[in-house]
Parts: structure tokens; C-alpha cells; sequence
């Protein structure tokens, strides 16, 4: 679709993603502002909007490493972004390791390893391919997810990786996942605290023991400001800041809400409820149902694959054929959904900017 297609809200066609301008804008700002100020940098999380407009305004902001990715086929339509680019996650399966090795000819490509297995696969593909791909260390610092242990299991793993061929030793990442969305400011500064103080411990045991460590890398949107004034900490991952969800709102977090999945209402079957077209197969609902934006006493009960079921108040004179706004619980899973976002200045359009890196194509160049 063009973005001369449609003038205003009234003519996208719904479910649909649009995004405030003006909003988005102001939160990348915040963000470039606080990360200009101090040591520590910014390399956003690609995976959160997957959309290459949003991401060139991040990195025009300044005070960015590169951009951070999720899977190689993010990457892959980064690179045509940015010359730096971090894949913050273990590549175990067939293909992935060559189209990193591919990607290296192009950019510098940093990848995560938390094993041998994952090290060798990797060294493997950028020996066969005569390019060299950067590796950091992953560390458990508490998420319970990927990561080898912090201290000597981590040593241990980046000396296997400082002696591969094929390979270059970074540093080493942690993810904080597990406290970045803890309600209690000083509750999540403590936890954040006690989960950085592992990974800038194993920082200095691979600089007492000779090994590389210039990346130190971590946060999201819920610990930016505590992880990115801990000494030691050279980099923060947050992606969710440029838009926001209901979860990340609920937060202390100095950004606002800047995008929201367009419904149409479809039926209104009783004075208490409504229907729109925006069910779960254009919004998830894992961290709990979206909230109705700026339509007092609204509140959706359900949603089914193409249904939103709104409680309204029964004074409400919403009719068949209005627009509703729905504030997602959850950015990122959200916006996988769909193929665009609807760009507004007010109520008009004024572009359409495609979702490039959506869905999962991990399939492609491997078979």
C-alpha cells in the first residue's frame, strides 16, 4: 500500500497498526538524551517493531553502538540499516551460522554463545566463509533462561572462544529479564543491582585472565536507567521504550504510549457492550487484554480470533462503524502480526511504513 492510498484514520482499512509520530519521536529523544549524558550507550532492539523507518529515527537520535537483533532474518534486513549488529541470542539449526557468516562480509555481526556447541557451529561457518564473526559470552544472571553460569563456567567458555579460529572475543551480555518489569522502583533497582554485580564480576575475571572485554551489554526498557549508570556496563539492549505496551506502562518509565491497533466497531448487540474487528490474530494477549484508549469506562472482556468484546457504559453512544483505539499488553508479539504501520500526524496519515523484518522467515537461504 502507497502512502497516498489513505488521507486519514477513516479510510485504513482495520485491523491495523498505527503508530503517533509526534509520540514516537518524543520517546526516542527521551532515551538518545539519557545514554548522551553518561558512559554507557544505546544499541536498540530491532525485534521490537521489526520496521526500518523506526529504526533509522533511533539511529539519527545518536548515542547508539549499532541495533540489536533477535534472529539472523532481523539482522539481515538491519544490515541494510546499520554497520553494527548484535544478534543477542544463541544460533543453533541449519543454515543459520552460514547466513551470519554471509552477513559478515557485509557488517560486523556480533552473536551470543552460552556453549561449546553453539561456539563451534559459529567458528565453523565464518571459517568455511574466510570472514570473522565477534562473539560475546552469555550469562544466567538470573533470567533462568539462555546463559552459562557467571565466573569460572564463563571464563572457561571465553577462552574456548578467544583460542577458535574464525571468531573474535567481544565481551560478554546478560539479560536482565526477570526484574525489568518488577512494579516497586526500588524493589527492581535492588534486584537489577544484585543481577548487573554478576556480570561486571565475570567482566573482571576476563580482564584479570587476559581475555578481551570491551562489550559489556545488557537492559531493557524496565532497567535502562539503573543498568546504564552501573559502572561497567557498556551498552543497554531496550526496544520497547519507542512505542510502549500496557505492561512497560505500569512502570515509572519516562515514555508514552505512541502506537495502538485500529479496530472498527462491527456490532453493538446491548446498551453495556460493543464488538470490533481486532481479535487476537492482530494483537496478543499474553500480559493480559489491551485497554480501550480514550473511551471512559471501556474495558475489552474478551478476545477471539477477529473479535474485541468491549464493555461500554450504556450511556455510551458509540455506534456501528466508529474507530476504537486498543492499547497492547505486549509490543513485540504484537506488531509481528502485521505487514505495516500506519504513520499519523493528528488524525491524518501521513506514512505507511512496512513491518520488513515480521513473521519468522527463518527458512530463507537455507533450503
Amino acid at each position: 500500500m502507497r502512502d497516498g492510498d489513505v488521507a486519514g484514520v477513516a479510510g485504513i482499512p482495520t485491523p491495523a497498526l498505527v503508530v503517533d509520530v509526534a509520540a514516537m519521536q518524543r520517546n526516542i529523544r527521551r532515551m538518545a538524551e539519557f545514554f548522551a549524558a553518561g558512559p554507557c550507550r544505546l544499541r536498540p532492539h530491532f525485534k521490537a517493531h521489526k520496521t526500518p523507518e523506526i529504526a533509522r529515527r533511533q539511529l539519527a537520535a545518536g548515542s547508539c553502538t549499532g541495533l540489536t537483533c533477535a534472529t539472523v532474518s532481523e539482522a539481515e534486513v538491519a544490515a541494510d540499516l546499520c554497520g553494527d549488529i548484535l544478534i543477542a541470542n544463541e544460533l543453533v539449526g541449519p543454515g543459520k551460522c552460514e547466513r551470519v557468516a554471509a552477513l559478515a562480509r557485509r557488517v560486523a555481526v556480533t552473536v551470543a554463545v552460552d556453549s561449546a556447541a553453539g561456539l563451534d557451529a559459529i567458528a565453523a561457518a565464518a571459517k568455511h566463509a574466510g570472514v570473522t564473526v565477534n562473539v560475546l559470552v552469555d550469562l544466567n544472571v538470573g533470567q533462568m533462561r539462555c546463559g552459562v553460569e557467571p565466573g569460572s563456567d564463563a571464563v572457561g567458555l571465553a577462552r574456548r572462544v578467544a583460542s577458535a579460529k574464525g571468531v573474535t572475543l567481544r565481551g560478554l551480555m546478560g539479560y536482565e529479564g526477570h526484574v525489568v518489569g518488577v512494579p516497586d522502583r526500588a524493589e527492581r533497582e535492588a534486584r537489577t543491582r544484585l543481577a548487573m554485580a554478576g556480570l561486571v564480576e565475570t567482566a573482571r575475571l576476563f580482564r584479570v585472565d587476559g581475555l578481551p572485554c570491551d562489550v559489556v551489554s545488557a537492559g531493557g526498557t524496565g532497567t535502562y536507567d539503573i543498568s546504564g549508570r552501573i559502572d561497567g556496563i557498556t551498552e543497554i539492549q531496550a526496544g520497547s521504550y519507542v512505542l510502549m505496551d500496557t505492561d512497560y506502562g505500569r512502570l515509572d518509565v519516562p515514555f508514552e504510549q505512541a502506537f495502538w491497533v485500529l479496530g472498527t466497531i462491527i456490532s453493538r448487540p446491548g446498551p453495556g457492550r460493543c464488538v470490533a474487528d481486532c481479535g487476537h490474530k492482530s494483537m496478543t494477549k499474553d500480559h493480559g487484554h489491551p485497554v480501550v484508549w480514550d473511551l471512559d469506562g471501556a474495558s475489552v472482556v474478551s478476545l477471539n480470533d477477529e473479535h474485541a468484546t468491549i464493555s461500554v457504559p450504556s450511556e455510551c453512544r458509540i455506534r456501528i462503524g466508529d474507530r476504537v483505539y486498543l492499547q497492547p499488553s505486549h509490543t513485540d508479539p504484537t506488531i509481528n502480526l502485521h505487514d505495516m504501520f500506519y504513520a499519523l500526524d493528528g488524525d491524518r496519515v501521513v506514512g505507511v511504513w512496512p513491518i520488513a523484518a515480521r513473521g519468522y522467515p527463518e527458512h530463507r537461504g537455507s533450503v
